[in-house]
């Protein structure tokens, strides 16, 4: 056999071997980094020139003395060799025999919490390292947690440090029962603890001599042997859409990854969320047709007739197809630094599908220590809740404990592309396939004939004291003069009645815009000139609010004063009682006022009157309002 043969056959035997993937996680110095690098090591997958490297930094700054830092192959950042420890998640590949290994290191600060989540999202197993002399801490709690949530079946408990106790039998035993009363709470269907040390490298890819007491398997031989991926070959078919592949007017093929079951030529598809059928013509990967797609495998279907399919849409087994909705209950990982409210919009994606999502209930967040569940009103970084979410429109979706990959997200900040959180569906609501919008004959285009002018919302925006209310109630009297038929929302008013129960943090604020919005589109969809004078502080409320009506129904008006402005004036003495800590998260205080960035109209009221600035703004909204 040549050379070149034997590489090709090598590769085509690497080719063969299923992929497993795994995450180290665990508390701070449990030894994470060192393990990856002692397999590594010991699975001869370092290069001479990459062993080099890691003999010359380990003297310069390994913390192992004379002996090799196996750590430094995985922080790979300056700033974690300098301290010791990992931050971002780091990423390696090796392969046996068996099968072949995606690896990430995760961090065990809880400030990296949301690092963690992002390496366990894709992983079947966690190896979950404890320090033999310190036993189960709080990190071990708060990731066993996530990795349960995420749906990780099979936890390794790697019992590090073994050396360090003289591999006593008896504290690594009573480990093990501690951590057999938490796993008791979590979903694993199996736990596996192994003792070791990845310093030393006992039990790591060779059985070691010091534990004749462990009967177990090594923690090579356990990731070599561990069963993970059976679930989702046998489930129903399931591919998103990812691209509509027309080269020519001959071909429409439909791309996308297999995130779950088998697919062969002739098999019925139903798409989601239209609900068609029709049948599997090829399957193509490349320049080659295939007999059969399974899991995890990325192709191209071409069906038996025209369909109308887009990017986004899932393709599913037609007798095993999956649900639709537009509401659920779900948990997320919260990984912004700005926190998240009841009310608030943001993108969801799943797969290759985004649509508007909706905070519409935090239900509860989770106390990592007791995994009691708190209520609350917000979201913050690294908090674990349920919550209800709306979306604009049905998706196609699977539980996550049934289908991980069709019931998993993410949210984007709408205005910084930010992502927020990570999300897994529980169920859908029930309520959305029960409500729907009742038909009405006297529409609002027949509103607007007879009142002879369209509906509009005059949504005003400033601080308190900048002279909104004032603005709006004399604006009102000239359109009322006009023949136009209005109403003013005042931020007092409303707080007295619909939204007394609401009162001034940044959640309550949040949902107090939330209500205002949806009255407001009632009274425009009525045909009246609605004007809003409300301080709404926040630029994604306002923005949530405009994206709520057709085009030129939103008008924003920013009326502009200088805080030193409106704290002299002060009308009703708040900014005094502020000052004085007497009304805390009072805006432009002690909590924030986002200016608008592109408003219809900004109004100066420090250098002019009230009067003046309605009169003014009377004249340029007859060009806007008049029909």
């Amino acid at each position: 056999m040549t050379v070149q043969q034997q590489i090709d056959a090598y590769l085509g035997e690497q080719a063969g071997l299923e992929t497993l993937r795994f995450i180290t996680c665990g508390s701070v110095d449990d030894g994470k980094s060192t393990l990856i690098g002692r397999m590594l090591y010991e699975s001869q997958m370092i290069l001479d020139d990459q062993l080099s490297e890691l003999e010359r930094m380990s003297s310069k700054i390994g913390t192992q003395g004379e002996d090799i830092d196996f750590a430094l192959l995985v922080d790979g950042l300056s700033a974690e060799r300098e301290q010791g420890i990992t931050i971002d998640v780091a990423y390696r590949y090796f392969a046996t025999d068996q099968r072949k290994f995606i690896v990430a290191d995760t961090p065990g600060h809880e400030q990296y919490t949301r690092n963690m989540v992002t390496g366990a999202s894709t992983a079947d197993v966690a190896v979950i390292l404890v320090d033999a002399r310190k036993g189960i801490l709080e990190q071990t709690r708060r990731h066993s947690f996530i990795a349960s949530m995420l749906g990780i079946r099979h936890v390794v408990l790697a019992v590090n440090k073994m050396d360090l106790i003289d591999f006593d039998r008896a504290v690594y035993e009573d480990i093990v029962d501690a951590y057999g009363q938490l796993s008791d709470q979590l979903s694993f269907t199996s736990v596996t603890p192994i003792p070791l040390s990845a310093k030393c490298g006992d039990n790591v890819v060779n059985r070691s001599t010091r534990t004749s007491w462990y009967q177990g398997p090594t923690l090579l031989g356990f990731l070599g042997a561990v069963d993970t991926r059976k679930a989702l070959i046998n489930h129903g078919f399931r591919m998103p859409v990812q691209w509509v592949n027309r080269p020519n007017l001959d071909f429409r093929g439909y791309a996308g990854t297999v995130l779950a079951g088998a697919i062969a030529p002739g098999d019925e598809l139903r798409i989601l969320p239209s609900g068609e059928t029709a049948l599997v013509d090829r399957i193509i990967l490349g320049d080659t047709d295939l007999e059969t797609a399974q899991a995890d495998q990325a192709v191209t279907l071409t069906l038996d007739r025209e369909v109308d399919i887009s990017r986004g849409d899932v393709l599913v087994a037609a007798k095993d197809p999956c649900e639709t909705s537009d509401q659920f209950e779900a948990r997320l990982v919260w990984m912004a630094k700005d926190s998240g409210f009841h009310g608030r919009s943001y993108w969801l994606k799943m797969g290759a599908v985004t649509v508007n999502a909706t905070l519409s209930e935090i239900r509860h967040t989770y106390n990592i220590n007791t995994f009691e569940e708190i209520a609350g009103r917000s979201l913050e970084l690294n908090d674990i809740s349920v919550v209800k979410l709306s979306v604009d429109r049905p998706i196609a979706f699977e539980t996550f404990e049934e289908c991980p990959p069709m019931g998993s997200f993410v949210l984007i900040d709408r205005q910084t592309h930010q992502t927020v959180a990570a999300g897994m569906i529980e169920f859908a609501l029930r309520r959305a396939s029960n409500v729907h919008r009742q038909a009405v004959t006297v529409n609002k285009k027949a509103r607007a004939k007879l009142n002879g002018h369209a509906g509009r919302v005059l949504w005003f925006t400033g601080l308190s004291g900048s002279g909104k209310s004032t603005i709006a109630n004399l604006l009102e009297r000239k359109l009322h003069k006009q023949g136009f038929c209005t109403y003013i929302l005042d931020g007092d008013n409303v707080r007295l009645g619909l939204n007394r129960d609401l009162g001034f943090t940044d959640a309550d604020r949040v949902e107090n815009i939330r209500r205002i919005s949806e009255v407001a589109k009632l009274m425009v969809d009525a045909g009246l000139v609605v004007m809003t004078a409300f301080i709404s502080p926040f630029r994604a409320e306002r923005r949530v609010a405009r994206e709520m009506f057709a085009k030129n129904e939103f008008i924003e008006i920013f009326v502009d004063t200088p805080l030193e402005v409106a704290e002299q004036r002060d009308p009703k003495g708040l900014y005094r009682k502020a000052r004085q800590g007497e009304l805390p998260n009072f805006t432009g205080i002690d909590s924030p006022y986002e200016e608008p960035e592109n408003p219809e109209f900004r109004l100066e009221s420090a250098d002019s009157t009230p009067d003046r600035l309605a009169e003014g703004l009377l004249r340029e909204l007859n060009l806007q309002i008049d029909e």
